[in-house]
């Protein structure tokens, strides 16, 4: 008996499990990696309140400019349902982070080629952002006196961050570009392509959503999610897109073993006229009578 030959698949299956663990550390410092950049652009950001007040003002007069709506308007009518105001701060705390999760853990399983795809989209987009917010940093609305918007989260509950001076887990002068937006776009794009049917398109509800959660609680401005989506088209555009597999066209089978030489003598038989009969000869039927 071959030794070999017998020990080469238990080997190969001991190193699969190795290899997957190998690939889940390097994702895991990845994200890792992410955080700690987060991390350095707070401790950058720290110090510049007065800057990116400024700059929230600025913000909200170009937005008058250009004829942009007003985020007030879109967060009064909430204001009068306390009810809608905690599901929005709800939905701003607690599903921007765990569906991202919950969408790259998945295409991490059932489809690594996208993954990959995802998962450098979203690397480029954070680290677009993170310079952004060093160079640029920015109020969110609900700091900047001029548009009179509600801290919904600090009034109503539950609240994500707390006093800028002694919150030091989170970046409070990073409003553009907004992440919530540019993330949840992302994965709405991943489960678009992966997916098939018409219903796929109900993936643009989770960014549409969204965008409509991070105005009204007076987290970030339209001009915030406008420069996510651009930025995020832009890297889409720039990355080069997994392979659809092709998959061979399905030849139906027939239903039965044809013979081609039995078929061609058929067809030829029903084709060819009938041969007339021959009328008896004159000697046959006279030695007929004499017998």
């Amino acid at each position: 008996m071959d030794t070999t030959e017998a020990a080469s698949p238990r080997a190969a299956a001991n190193q699969r499990p190795a290899g997957a663990v190998r690939r889940a550390a390097r994702e895991l410092a990845l994200v890792a990696a992410l955080f700690l950049a987060y991390k350095a652009g707070r401790v950058v950001a720290a110090g510049r309140a007065s800057t990116a007040l400024a700059d929230g003002e600025r913000v909200w007069r170009l937005e008058r400019l250009l004829h942009l709506p007003s985020e007030a308007a879109f967060q009064q009518p909430l204001l009068a349902h306390d009810l809608l105001v905690r599901l929005a701060n709800c939905y701003y705390a607690w599903v921007h982070f765990p569906a991202t999760a919950i969408c790259l853990v998945w295409l991490y399983v059932r489809h690594p080629v996208h993954y990959r795809w995802i998962r450098r989209a979203l690397a480029a987009l954070t680290a677009a952002a993170l310079a952004l917010h060093v160079l640029v940093p920015l109020a969110p609305p609900r700091m900047t006196g001029l548009t009179g918007l509600v801290d919904t989260g600090s009034r109503y509950g539950p609240a994500v961050y707390g006093s800028p001076e002694v919150d030091t887990l989170s970046n409070q002068y990073a409003a553009m570009p907004s992440l919530h937006v540019g993330w949840a776009l992302a994965v709405a794009v991943a489960l678009i392509v992966v997916t098939s049917g018409r219903l796929r398109w109900l993936w643009l509800a989770h960014p549409l959503v969204t965008l409509l959660v991070v105005v009204t609680t007076g987290n970030h401005y339209w001009l915030d999610a406008i420069v996510a989506t651009v930025l995020l088209v832009l890297i889409l555009t720039v990355l080069p897109r997994p392979l659809a597999i092709r998959r061979p066209p399905v030849v139906p089978a027939p239903a039965g073993r044809v013979r081609p030489h039995l078929v061609g003598k058929r067809r030829y038989e029903q084709r060819r006229p009938p041969r007339p009969r021959r009328p008896p000869s004159r000697a046959s039927s006279v030695g007929g009578g004499r017998r």
